[in-house]
């Protein structure tokens, strides 16, 4: 094998690349070494262009490995690798989102970019997937203005420093305030995911901050391979739109753009205009057409910004901070579900249905980072192709609603109640019923509606904004800073046709979730630290709205949900409640109803169930693990009968003695004089012995007992006479 490694450091810890002949046949790669985590990412391109294609044919895929792990999983049918977990997923999205706006957008041929986990240690492989997609294309004879490189921060709740690269341990601490992922160059950043408890603005700027700047030093360390090793990229010709296809938009589309653009029809306008234009090319030069829908395309963009930097001017109509008009409301929808929302925000409606179940309702994961989990709180997102006017596939899912779901998820997690507060499995499903706009923040609105009509005492009611930007191209730009307006609530042409997608939600308190995606090679820290705040006075606006339809989460959960009653037992007492084969534990939900009985390691029990039978079962379960002490009284049930006493059931697991003696204050011949079999008696324990035996007493609670059953100390006394006199 031939080989040639670099090294860096970068928290405190070696980073190493390493570029052999393993994949030989690759354009670019490289295998990228932090601590025990290794991935390997492969770059190639296709010879030939892909004809008939308007748009950049780019794919990324993020292949985990389950031997990665030094596991053996999947399911026990299946041992090999099948459909990507949503976290290979998501972790594939940061790579696209961060590499995607580096490529020349005219390129037809096809690139796709591999990343395979090849060794799981400490780190989560997403950030190393990202650097070394960057040195496999960087390296690679194919065009791209790269290098681009990314960090993780994180922060714990009254902690100073930021921590580089943390651990899984680390992120999964109770008290971490920040989970940040940045990627950018030259001092700019390009993507971002975070996820935080209620932070402030003036902490993540900061953080933007301290990212940008380990970001740069990685991209040093990538610049000096790719002067060292890097191959000459290769000329692909892209060609630039034929004149008789300019000479056709000058004459007959030009001066009806302005009007189609910003007379408020939004993208029926422009696409209608566009339509117009691609007749009369395909009329006069067809073999042109493809071409000059990139060009339409390129025009509307020019003309969007311009509009928006020089003239404040938006598509429809709006003002850069204006929010379109909101519409919330909470329940109401159906008695069946156990909590709903409605949320509107201009042209893109969210419905979100909640639904409980008991811990057993939980989803188990069991994946390469995160084996035998349990997730509790699952939030789902649905994007249907009538949302947006089209016809197409109807169910299943795809990455962007992974994606979208995803970050509503992250958004919510910090205000769920904790489990021993609210022992319920929460599962929410966004439907995008019309999409003009940021459907992802508007299913964040739906499902805090949702969470608080189903009577799930969140912190605080969590609100989400999506914010876009027009800014100056750099070519324009001549020795100063590049102009740009910062727009709130974008819809329709600005989401398409703008540079930057900057989604922040959060709570009255602090911002919970961000993701930032762009179209340019990235975006300046001083406009992000704007942005934030323009995010924070948007978000304050709806968090208003949504607590006019419902102020505070109900008091009651839907008489349609389960209801779970918890108790707690010894751990070594879980055998008990268990039994034999699962016997006892089967026997108290046979005999009770209930759906389900949910003991943990710690001895935590959740007991799911209907019409009171999750209080029945407690009780069962309660008794079965009652510790007796000396004077506790029963009604007990005669078990058997013997000469010197009877024994007495006073729990499902538990009996006692009544020596004959204990039967009555007075002497008795022979006990089934009585006591019967079957038979209900009144006990009191008198002792538990060394032996943990427990001894009964009946005289001692009811003095009377024995009389009440003909047995009196007279007949007593006189057989004793008559048998002494014999």
């Amino acid at each position: 094998m031939h080989s040639k490694k670099f090294t860096t450091e970068v928290g405190g810890r070696e980073l190493t690349a390493e570029f052999s002949d393993l994949a030989e046949q690759a354009h670019g790669s490289v295998i990228l070494r932090y601590g025990e985590t290794i991935v390997l990412a492969t770059a190639v391109m296709s010879e030939n262009k892909k004809e008939g294609l308007d748009y950049f044919p780019l794919s990324v895929e993020y292949e985990e490995k389950f031997y990665a792990a030094g596991a053996i999983l999947g399911s026990r049918f299946v041992r090999r690798e099948g459909r990507p977990t949503d976290e290979a997923v998501l972790s594939g999205r940061v790579v696209d989102r961060t590499i995607r706006p580096l490529f020349d957008h005219t390129i037809r041929n096809e690139v796709q970019v591999v990343i395979t986990v090849l060794s799981l240690g400490e780190d989560d492989p997403d950030i190393l997937a990202v650097n070394a997609a960057s040195l496999a294309l960087l390296t690679s004879d194919i065009p791209w203005n790269g290098p681009v490189s990314a960090v993780r921060l994180g922060k714990k709740e009254g902690g100073d420093e930021f921590k580089i690269n943390p651990s899984y341990e680390y992120r999964n601490s109770e008290n971490l305030l920040l989970d940040l992922t940045a990627c950018g160059k030259d001092g700019n950043i390009n993507m971002i995911e975070v996820a935080a408890d209620e932070i402030g603005e003036k902490e993540l700027a900061d953080s933007f901050q301290k990212a940008s700047e380990e970001i740069e030093k990685l991209q040093t360390f990538q610049k000096q391979i790719a002067q060292e090793i890097g191959k000459e990229k290769r000329v692909i010709e892209t060609g630039d739109t034929p004149k008789e296809a300019t000479d056709i938009f000058e004459s007959s589309i030009k001066e009806k753009m302005l009007d189609a653009i910003f007379s408020g029809a939004g993208k029926g306008g422009i696409n209608a205009l566009k339509k117009v234009y691609l007749k009369f090319v395909k009329e006069n030069v067809p073999e042109h057409t493809s071409a000059a829908g990139h060009f339409f395309e390129e025009k509307v963009d020019e003309l969007i910004h311009k509009e928006a930097i020089e003239n404040e001017r938006r598509a429809d109509g709006r003002k850069m901070n204006e929010i379109r008009p909101l519409f919330a409301q909470a329940g109401a929808f159906s008695p069946i579900l156990h909590g709903s929302g409605v949320f509107y925000r201009g042209g893109t409606h969210v419905f979100s249905a909640l639904t409980l179940g008991g811990p057993g309702d939980s989803q188990l994961i069991d994946s390469m980072e995160e084996q035998e989990t349990q997730k509790h709180f699952m939030h789902h997102y649905n994007f249907p192709p009538f949302s947006v006017g089209e016809t197409g596939r109807v169910g299943g899912f795809n990455r962007r609603m992974i994606g979208h779901g995803a970050l509503a998820e992250k958004a919510l997690e910090p205000v769920i109640p904790k489990r021993e507060d609210f022992p319920y499995t929460i599962r929410i499903v966004s439907e995008s019923m019309a999409s003009n706009g940021s459907t992802s923040m508007a299913s964040t609105c739906a499902s805090t509606l949702a969470l608080m009509d189903a009577g799930v005492p969140i912190k605080r009611p969590v609100a989400g904004i999506a914010l876009g930007l027009m800014m100056e191209p750099s070519e324009k730009v001549q020795g100063s800073a590049p102009r740009y307006k910062i727009l709130t609530d974008i819809q329709g042409p600005e989401d398409h046709h703008g540079d930057m997608d900057f989604k922040v939600a959060g709570t009255s308190e602090g911002v919970t979730a961000i993701q930032m995606d762009v179209k340019v090679n990235g975006i300046p820290i001083k406009i992000l630290s704007e942005a934030l705040e323009q995010a924070k006075d948007a978000r304050l606006q709806i968090l208003e709205v949504l607590q006019q339809a419902i102020p505070e989460p109900r008091k009651e959960i839907s008489p349609r949900a389960p209801e779970i009653v918890t108790a707690k037992v010894l751990t070594d007492q879980i055998g008990l409640v268990i039994g034999p084969g699962g016997k006892t534990i089967n026997g108290i939900k046979e005999k009770t109803g209930v759906e389900d009985i949910n003991i943990e390691d710690d001895g935590s029990i959740f007991i799911t169930g209907r019409n009171g039978t999750a209080h029945v079962a407690k009780k069962m379960i309660e008794e079965l693990m009652h510790e007796y002490v000396a004077g506790e009284k029963f009604t007990g049930v005669v078990t058997r009968v013997t000469d010197f006493g009877a024994f007495v059931r006073v729990g499902p697991n538990a009996e006692g003695l009544v020596h004959i003696s204990e039967i009555a204050p007075f002497r008795i011949n022979k006990v089934s004089d009585a006591l019967s079999l079957g038979e209900e008696v009144p006990v009191v324990i008198k002792e538990i012995d060394e032996k943990k035996r427990i001894n009964l007493s009946i005289k001692d609670i009811d003095p009377d007992f024995a009389k009440k059953k003909g047995l009196s100390d007279n007949t007593t006394n006189g057989r004793e006479e008559e048998h002494t006199h014999s």
